[in-house]
């Protein structure tokens, strides 16, 4: 069971486990505000696809595909996130403005949440 969230959106008891999906830590945000349980860079886009894509909105398509295709490359943080969820809620944690086409919305979408 997945879910999908701003970092800077205060935690709430039905978070589950909290995850930071990002590569860089959220500007302005402390630790203790971010509550997370696990900050896991391997999973975030690569610093090259992320400054790709922030080329403009019509590279989305092809940046989901070439993130799979980085996801593919770790299959033991995959394989962690996926029994995770499997244990309970889990949320995804971004801190992107952007709230439909962000990472963590594409990483639950491979995880199949």
């Amino acid at each position: 069971m997945i879910r999908v969230k701003r970092v800077y959106d205060p935690p709430e008891e039905g978070d589950g486990y909290r995850i930071l999906v990002d590569r860089l830590w959220p500007r302005g945000l402390t630790k203790e505000q971010a509550a997370l349980d696990l900050w896991l860079k391997t999973v975030a886009p690569s610093d090259e696809l992320r400054q790709w894509v922030h080329q403009g909105p019509e590279k989305w398509p092809e940046f989901c595909r070439r993130y799979h295709a980085e996801l593919d490359s770790h299959p033991n943080a995959v394989a962690f996130l996926r029994q995770k969820s499997k244990d309970g809620w889990v949320t995804l944690l971004y801190a992107s403005r952007e709230e439909r086409q962000n990472n963590a919305v594409v990483l639950a979408k491979y995880l199949g949440g």
